[in-house]
């Protein structure tokens, strides 16, 4: 930890197109919380869209009920790091220990809490999105938050356990473990959900998008067949021939639009489900055929009890989620080589970290450039996650 100076860097969001690096003080971990300096944190597209045109989760009127905080607040919610510093009460963690971050805020008291569904909390939010967050040096966070990594397990990979937990909770909204599903929509969700259900043994995983470089991106994670949504006429019907005309058992939704659903009702068969992780503002279906079909509809939202999981594959299974990152950047390159960059060509890049600790100019590409989940935002927020 830094001992020359109490005052950080830290990515401040102020207003739409207005994120500050700037100088703040550094955080002091209150009752049952911990310091983190934080190691990586993942560029997410509730970050996106609360840049482009945010507000949509940050609060800037009313405090957030689980955080105490409003606008200006430091951006960020997939992160990671090492504690640094532990506040009074705090039991089973120690200065040194790394931990993957698990950004939800839950009361805890409410019916939802009481039933062990905390992502559906009355006042669920996230940290980085509702209350400061891990796009800074040091990050002060609720103990529970933090997940313990063993040691053989980098930050690299903790980076990427809050999208791949999305994907995870998905999959398990989902129910029985598939012969057969289609992906539509491959940003970090939709790749990570692909790989995760190649770790699951899906016989076919049919994988839908309309960038050439992220469906290729899809075939070395593990889909077994690729469509290309632009180049394709009846992407649904395309889908069924290639389960034989019977259509997949489950389809995932993870763009966040009407026409990706209807695809994926489209592709699904009788008595088969489609699980939605896009956040689209509003959609019309046919019900006569969804009854007479007797399709499911299954929404899905945050994660809850996917950390330790995540963990165990990665640690036990020698699970690698790290080919969805593209690039790793510093603070100062937040803007230009991060929200920029995925707002002017959302195809290049696919997940993007940032390191805070690292020298202002560097910029590393990890891989050749061929996400809260959240609350729920304005439509203009909603839309496809990156």
């Amino acid at each position: 930890m830094r001992t020359d100076t109490q005052r950080m860097r830290a990515a401040v969001w102020y207003g739409a197109r207005d994120v500050r690096i700037a100088e703040v003080d550094i955080p002091t971990p209150g009752r049952g919380e911990v310091l983190i300096e934080v190691a990586y944190c993942g560029i997410c597209g509730s970050d996106l869209h609360e840049y482009a045109d945010g507000p949509h989760a940050i609060p800037v009127a009313e405090p957030h009920p689980g955080s105490g905080a409003t606008a200006p607040l430091i951006l960020g919610h997939e992160f990671c790091g090492t504690v640094v510093a532990l506040g009074p009460s705090v039991i089973g963690l120690a200065i040194g220990d790394r931990v993957a971050v698990e950004p939800n805020y839950r009361c805890g008291a409410c019916p939802r809490c009481r039933a062990g569904e905390y992502n559906i909390c009355r006042h669920f939010g996230f940290a980085g999105l509702m209350g400061n967050g891990g796009m800074a040096e040091y990050t002060a966070i609720p103990a529970y938050m933090a997940h313990r990594l063993p040691e053989h397990v980098s930050l690299e990979q903790a980076a990427l356990f809050e999208p791949a937990s999305v994907a995870l909770h998905a999959l398990q909204r989902a129910g029985a473990t598939p012969e057969t599903m289609t992906v539509v929509g491959l940003g970090p969700v939709g790749l990570l959900t692909v790989r995760l259900a190649a770790e699951r043994k899906v016989r076919r995983i049919v994988a839908v998008d309309v960038s050439p470089a992220r469906l290729h991106r899809a075939a070395g994670l593990g889909a077994t067949d690729l469509i290309d949504a632009r180049m394709e006429e009846g992407v649904g019907e395309r889908i069924r021939e290639l389960t034989g005309g019977e259509g997949v058992d489950v389809a995932f939704e993870v763009v966040g639009s009407e026409s990706a659903l209807r695809t994926c009702l489209a592709a699904t068969r009788r008595g088969g489900r489609v699980v939605l992780v896009g956040l689209a503002p509003q959609v019309s279906l046919d019900s006569f055929a969804l009854v007479n079909n007797e399709q499911s509809i299954i929404a899905s939202v945050g994660y809850r009890d996917t950390y330790p999981e995540l963990i165990r594959l990665v640690a036990e299974r020698g699970l690698d989620l790290t080919p969805v990152v593209t690039a790793t950047i510093t603070l100062d390159g937040l803007v230009p080589h991060g929200f920029e960059e995925l707002l002017g060509d959302p195809g290049h890049q696919i997940k993007i970290l940032v390191d805070p600790t690292a020298h202002r100019d560097r910029v590393d590409h990890l891989v050749p450039c061929a996400a809260a989940g959240t609350a729920t935002p304005t439509p203009s927020a909603r839309g496809r996650r990156y």
